[in-house]
């Protein structure tokens, strides 16, 4: 299922909507790979326990610090280093301690990336090392100009418009001629107000049961320009 409908009245997208586009920024978690493989609950799993042994807590109220810091402030461990002075290098090297192989390789969505004209960017709150080997997991590492991840952005994770600036202005990219696409509806606020083409990655069938409620909020903001659970059907859909 593609159909943007589901959520809020929109039109279709077609070749034309995205006819100005050069520049293509993908998130990773939830993104490029889809949230059904599950792997984010290993990063989340062990951002708890990362939580409960460095503020000394029971798994239960190191949960709740955690996405209350997610929440506050963009990602857990902006809110670790706010309030605790964490070590950031430290805590990513952590939760990134996963087993990739939970992803399914992508090659369709490979080819479709491939084939979009312009640059194709992954912009994540997770780090380099991370963003690459789920990249490499899915097989589309090798379509992507660069990674602009949360060191490149100091450390300040989106949707913090600094950081938006920060990428647009590392790569050279005009927001004018520029899409994104991510799975968090906050995360596309600045993106569009800046002039980008915005498209929400939602779960198969448009479910709400994944994820925090927070999570799921804005859906039907006017910031959302097209709303699809299927990245490659989309883009098949806006080349063709």
């Amino acid at each position: 299922m593609t159909s943007p409908t589901a959520l809020r009245p929109t039109a279709e997208a077609t070749k034309e909507d995205f006819a100005h586009v050069r520049d293509w920024v993908f998130d990773l978690d939830n993104t490029l790979y889809p949230r059904h493989s599950n792997l984010f609950s290993q990063i989340d799993l062990r951002m708890t326990d990362f939580v409960a042994e460095f503020l000394a807590l029971p798994k239960d109220k190191a949960r709740e610090v955690q996405k209350d810091f997610y929440r506050r402030y963009g990602t857990t461990l902006r809110g670790l280093m706010s309030e605790h002075n964490v070590d950031p290098d430290a805590f990513l090297n952590f939760v990134h301690d996963i087993d990739y192989s939970w992803i399914d390789p992508d090659p369709a969505l490979g080819d479709e990336i491939k084939a979009l004209p312009g640059r194709k960017f992954i912009f994540t709150n997770g780090d380099r090392n991370h963003a690459e080997r789920a990249a490499r997991q899915l097989g589309i590492l090798d379509h992507f100009e660069d990674i602009f991840d949360l060191v490149a952005a100091d450390l300040v994770p989106k949707p913090a418009s600094e950081t938006y600036d920060k990428f647009l202005g590392l790569h050279r990219v005009d927001a004018a001629h520029a899409a994104m696409f991510e799975d968090l509806a906050r995360n596309l606020q600045v993106p569009k107000s800046l002039g980008m083409k915005t498209v929400l990655i939602v779960p198969q069938n448009f479910e709400t049961t994944f994820g925090d409620a927070w999570e799921h909020e804005g859906r039907e903001g006017e910031h959302i320009d097209f709303v699809t659970d299927d990245l490659a059907s989309f883009i098949r859909r806006i080349r063709s």
